[in-house]
């Protein structure tokens, strides 16, 4: 793909992808005080399916339609991207994006009791304009490949539990990651297309479910970005984005903790509820074992296994919101030997507003770790 917006997404710790015609606040960085809801931190968050969200789930939200839709943020807000952006100003396209927002959710609550069966990507599927004519070829060639959320057990495949207690084996044993109680992970964050500068990347984690990522410039001036979740709450640090800071308290709160928690993979059958597959799903040219659980507040979590090695090769996390479920994906490769315990040395970490991969030249594991490095970023 060449087109400009899918740059402008890859960039590491990029701003969330403000398609918000729905939408926002005052110019120039901002940090809304914890717990407010979209409709009472952004000035023109107009729609009743959107303003209820929490600050944290309506950021992923703009993400997720400027996906749907195929935009980049000044499609919607004239002059993003630079200090001339207006992310107030109402246009054309914000107000059919309106519409279209309580469209759907007036097409669910009619027609199917309220549950989420239409989304914006059921009919846009990355267009502007929905397509309504199918392609002869694709009919008679190119398989349709997209895939439910929902994971089903296959016949003849193992169960989910099967499949997690081989992977808790291949990666060490229930007794060598008990000894596990802490790691710090350090190494080089290279932004998607080499976009938005390499830098160096540190994993902190403790047990049972405490865990940071920090990403620092050395060479230029551009500051550190972070997200931290300390067991109870988490927060994200992009100073170069509209929100500076802001805590998570939505689903983004679910899927940090479930983060934390997959750190310490021998508590991975504890983390999630309702373990389900597995079934079998590629990648690429490849097949994986896949298993799914859920969590609170509609949050699913799909794991992809390698079946020659069981070891964990993608995990995709969903959190809802009205307009359809939020993924992040996180791959994991260059599993190697750590006291026992095998770690992975390369996360490709993709969500809908950056991408980046993460190469560790060193774990250490069982070290002291500052209670700080996993609360509030702290001012700089």
């Amino acid at each position: 793909m060449t087109r400009s917006w899918r740059t402008t997404l890859a960039i590491v710790g990029s701003a969330a992808v403000w398609l918000s015609g729905l939408v926002l606040a005052a110019q120039g960085p901002v940090s809304p005080a914890a717990g407010k809801k979209a409709g009472e931190a952004f000035k023109n968050v107009t729609t009743s399916t959107l303003k209820e969200l929490s600050v944290d789930d309506f950021i992923a939200s703009m993400g997720l339609i400027s996906a749907n839709l195929g935009l980049d943020c000044a499609d919607c807000h004239p002059n993003a991207g630079t200090d001339k952006a207006d992310f107030v100003i109402d246009t054309p396209r914000k107000a059919t994006t309106r519409r279209m927002v309580e469209m759907v959710a007036g097409i669910n609550r009619t027609n199917f009791g309220g549950v989420q069966r239409v989304t914006c990507w059921t009919c846009h599927h990355g267009r502007i304009t929905p397509a309504t004519t199918i392609s002869l070829d694709a009919w008679y060639d190119t398989p349709n490949i997209e895939l439910d959320d929902a994971v089903r057990q296959e016949s003849g495949q193992p169960t989910a539990d099967d499949v997690l207690d081989k992977f808790i084996a291949a990666i060490g044993g229930p007794d060598r990651l008990a000894r596990v109680t802490s790691f710090v992970a350090t190494g080089n964050a290279i932004g998607y297309g080499e976009l938005g500068g390499n830098a160096d990347f540190t994993l902190f984690a403790k047990s049972p479910s405490q865990r940071a990522i920090l990403i620092s410039y050395k060479d230029t001036e551009r500051p550190a970005s972070s997200w931290s979740f300390d067991g109870r709450t988490g927060w994200i640090k992009t100073p170069r984005g509209l929100l500076s800071e802001y805590e998570l308290v939505g689903s983004e709160l679910d899927g940090a903790r479930f983060e934390a928690q997959l750190a310490f993979p021998g508590q991975i059958k504890q983390a999630l509820s309702n373990w389900r597959g597995a079934t079998t799903r590629s990648i690429g040219d490849r097949d994986f074992l896949v298993v799914q659980g859920s969590g609170a507040r509609g949050f699913l979590a799909t794991l992809y296994f390698d079946p020659k090695t069981s070891l964990l090769s993608r995990m995709v996390r969903y959190g809802p919101s009205p307009i359809g479920r939020m993924p992040t994906q996180i791959d994991y490769a260059d599993y190697r030997d750590v006291s026992g315990v095998k770690f992975p040395f390369e996360y490709k970490f993709t969500w809908l507003d950056g991408r980046y991969t993460a190469k560790l030249s060193k774990v250490d594991t069982n070290v002291p770790i500052d209670a700080a490095r996993f609360g509030r970023p702290a001012a700089r």
